[in-house]
């Protein structure tokens, strides 16, 4: 069974415009309209049993209502993370209101949301997650957007991992987009789950990506995309024609 542990969509009224938007910064053609069910038709193409579905909270008032979203779009093959906002007064509750609706985890991004990893204003968050069982999914290393931005560096990841060993983390893009060469030297071999979005794609040395998964526990590699920003069906497909590693890690992945 794949599982794409990276993916994001929209209410459909609002994804087109979702897309307008965020296609701008980027240059990134999307590889599906950014609805559930463009979503779903993209998994099928690809082989793909079930997708974690990310949102973002741009601001505090957002929160509530991807709560509700969450809760809306879940289903055998979609599996959604709501999203804190760092302003949120009430994050406790609505960490626990996330975890009593029975969702998985919760999606952060440093430069959507302006904070730094290792921010003690986040510690709050970070406890609550731990506490009630909750994944935090985060951005990390560069973004294609926001050239140059260190939020999310790795050495502050590292602090934060250390800090919060019963954490449930997920660093995306292989622990550190554009930042690998730090991520193989201060974060593989720690505790904390790698996703592979939008990494085979960008990394100019694949040996480094290799030495990455060699060093890392293999049950802490996760499979993502990234789509709409990348295309499901060539994803699986660099990952499956990945040369130097087993077939039996592959498939862990």
């Amino acid at each position: 069974m794949i599982i794409d542990f990276h993916t994001h969509a929209f209410p459909d009224k609002l994804a087109e415009s979702a897309l307008t938007k965020l296609t701008y910064p980027s240059k990134i053609k999307p590889s599906f309209d950014g609805t559930v069910s463009g979503l779903l038709k993209s998994m099928d193409e690809a082989g793909i049993e079930k997708s974690v579905v990310l949102s973002i909270a741009t601001k505090p008032s957002q929160t509530e209502n991807i709560i509700k979203w969450c809760k809306e779009i879940r289903s055998e093959r979609i599996i959604p993370f709501a999203s804190i906002h760092p302003e949120n007064k009430n994050a406790g509750d609505l960490i626990k209101k996330i975890s009593g609706e029975g969702l998985p985890g919760i999606k952060l991004h440093p430069m959507y949301q302006n904070f730094y990893i290792d921010d003690e204003k986040m510690f709050y968050i970070y406890e609550e997650a731990a506490k009630n069982n909750i994944i935090l999914l985060f951005h990390t290393g560069f973004d294609i957007a926001f050239p140059d931005v260190r939020l999310a560096e790795i050495s502050r990841l590292k602090k934060v991992v250390q800090k919060f060993p019963e954490l449930k983390i997920v660093a995306a893009h292989t622990g550190g987009w554009r930042m690998w060469d730090e991520v193989l030297q201060d974060i593989a071999g720690l505790n904390i789950w790698l996703e592979t979005s939008m990494t085979l794609k960008y990394i100019e040395d694949k040996k480094i990506f290799l030495e990455i998964l060699k060093k890392h526990p293999s049950d802490k590699i996760i499979f993502g995309s990234d789509a709409p920003w990348s295309n499901q069906k060539a994803e699986v497909k660099m990952m499956q024609e990945l040369p130097d590693i087993s077939d039996d890690l592959k498939e862990k992945i």
